[in-house]
């Protein structure tokens, strides 16, 4: 299957014109109006507005009930964009540093071939997501009713990835990106002048004790085999000063693992280790725990359909069917735990162009693999409504 030059094209400025005006989290009017647009002009139902801004578009053909969903994230993330050339942000402040208006091009460019070239039987439902970055918006759908309103089987979804090649296509099956909590622990002790700390509860002692133990719960509650997991404490904050002991301590970190049963275990440990410290030195404490990604977790019978989608597009020497996990998160995970699904990623480049790292205020989504995007999303939806 070979894409029209002129969709590619389209393609290019529709990418360019949403990397220009860059919208962050639930505020995506002008990328929604864009979005939504677009779509109507391809004779596409819109259902606008699940989970505040999201969209959804529909394109159904022929007599199946067989359905498959589609999702692209369209937010954008507060970084001061560094790039010179003519499609850069115009909004101050704000960038497509992750390549979501790259995503939402080729979903786009993926309709627009769908709705002139029906060679499927069933439903497509085009999803496109606000609130990615900050883990919030595909659980606004689902909230909103996303699975309840659409009968929708199965759900995929594609993000670029730089320093892979273009046109290169990695996977798994079970889980290919990690979660992310963070947590908080306050401890409360009394504080006191430097030089008589006899007369108080020094919270510094207990929470350096706390650090220290919460680096077992990874080497010693967890299968060194089978669960790996990363636990972080990134801040350590007091209200001492040079010659005053300080009656509080906030420790603050990150914790990252492939599985909710991890994820269950290194709570429950971090909780226990804070409980015990605290009760053995005589101070009190306060504890959360806030999950913000849960585990990207691919369900083998769509990883395998995305697999043969992929060969077909890619070729059997650029798909990649067995990658390593990556300890990334990804928003799509919310909705791999209510629908069977895959997420997969697309070599942005290695070089200048697209080699850049994401998140990164000289990024930018590379245009030459927009074709190879839509083109998958095509072949799978092809090789599936049939």
């Amino acid at each position: 299957m070979f894409l029209d030059s002129q969709l590619i094209s389209q393609m290019t400025q529709w990418r360019r014109h949403m990397h220009s005006i860059p919208e962050c989290g639930f505020e995506l009017p002008l990328t929604a109006d864009f979005v939504a647009e677009k779509l109507h002009s391809f004779g596409i139902e819109v259902v606008r507005n699940i989970g505040q801004q999201g969209i959804v578009g529909i394109l159904k053909n022929g007599d199946s009930s067989q359905s498959i969903g589609l999702r692209a994230d369209m937010d954008a993330l507060f970084i001061n964009e560094q790039n010179t050339f003519e499609h850069c942000s115009k909004h101050q402040g704000k960038m497509h540093a992750c390549g979501h208006d790259g995503h939402s091009a080729m979903l786009l460019g993926a309709a627009c071939h769908l709705a002139q070239n029906k060679h499927f039987n069933g439903t497509v439902y085009f999803i496109f997501q606000p609130d990615e970055e900050h883990g919030a918006g595909a659980q606004a759908m689902i909230d909103d009713g996303l699975f309840e309103r659409f009968k929708i089987d199965s759900i995929y979804g594609l993000h670029n990835m730089p320093g892979l090649k273009e046109g290169s296509f990695i996977v798994r099956p079970g889980s290919l990106m990690a979660s992310e909590s963070s947590f908080e622990i306050v401890i409360n002790g009394i504080g006191g002048h430097a030089a008589m700390p006899h007369k108080g509860v020094d919270p510094i002692v207990v929470g350096s004790q706390i650090i220290l133990a919460l680096q077992t719960i990874v080497s010693r509650n967890l299968n060194a085999i089978e669960e790996t997991a990363v636990v972080s404490a990134t801040e350590f904050i007091t209200n001492g000063t040079v010659n005053v002991i300080p009656s509080q301590v906030i420790i603050k970190g990150d914790c990252r693992c492939f599985t909710e049963e991890s994820l269950d275990k290194i709570q429950t440990s971090m909780e226990r280790i804070v409980a015990g410290l605290c009760q053995a030195a005589g101070a009190e404490y306060e504890f959360s725990f806030i999950n913000t990604f849960y585990p990207t977790v691919n369900n083998p019978v769509q990883t395998a359909h995305a697999i043969q989608a992929a060969l077909t597009v890619f070729g059997t020497n650029n798909v990649e069917q067995d990658c390593l996990p990556l300890t990334i998160s990804e928003d799509f995970s919310s909705m791999l735990r209510v629908k069977p699904g895959c997420y997969a990623l697309l070599g942005n480049g290695v070089e200048s162009v697209g080699g850049c790292a994401l998140h990164n205020p000289n990024y930018d989504f590379n245009d030459k693999i927009l074709g190879y995007g839509t083109q998958y999303w095509v072949q799978l939806v092809n090789d599936q409504l049939i």
